[in-house]
């Protein structure tokens, strides 16, 4: 059979960051977030340094996330999906959960802004519910990253942190 008649097939890969992919992931969070730090719950993380996972989609990267442990609880600091409607974010989430539940975590959380009704809607159609708000915190998260716009998605102002979670059932 002639391999230039056969559908290409469009493959979906999830891997670990590799050191090779920290330009990428440090350009990628300029043009994303404007810069590679994030502000969550009164913390800086520094995207490039956290472990997370990267998809690769037809051999290109085309989709990151990243996160945090500690305490027995692990923080999505960042996901990115660049391909809409093959399921990148959803299985980068779940390797995040693999690795969390390997490492005994009680629950995967993340924060989110107000203004992003479109992941408040992914997160809780993956199994998230809303854990928390805190109304206005968006002001201290501020003096720690001046750039953080004063309007986010569909002009909403940026205010409030909004934090989702799933937990992990205990084992008995």
């Amino acid at each position: 059979m002639n391999s230039n008649l056969e559908p290409k097939t469009q493959k979906l890969k999830i891997r670990p960051i590799q050191d090779t992919d920290s330009g990428w992931i440090n350009e990628t969070m300029k043009e994303s977030w404007g810069s590679h730090e994030v502000v969550s719950r009164g913390r800086i993380h520094d995207i490039c340094r956290l472990p997370g996972y990267v998809a690769i989609y037809n051999g290109s990267r085309s989709g990151l996330i990243t996160y945090y442990i500690e305490n027995k609880e692990c923080e999505i600091v960042s996901l990115n999906s660049f391909v809409r409607g093959i399921s990148i974010g959803s299985q980068l989430i779940e390797a995040v959960q693999s690795s969390a539940r390997a490492e005994d975590c009680i629950r995967v959380w993340l924060i989110t802004t107000n203004d992003n009704t479109n992941a408040l809607r992914f997160y809780q159609k993956r199994g998230f519910t809303i854990a928390a708000i805190y109304v206005n915190s968006i002001q201290e998260s501020r003096k720690l990253k001046p750039t953080i716009p004063l309007y986010g998605f569909d002009e909403i102002p940026i205010k409030d942190e909004i934090e989702l979670e799933i937990v992990f059932p205990k084992v008995v």
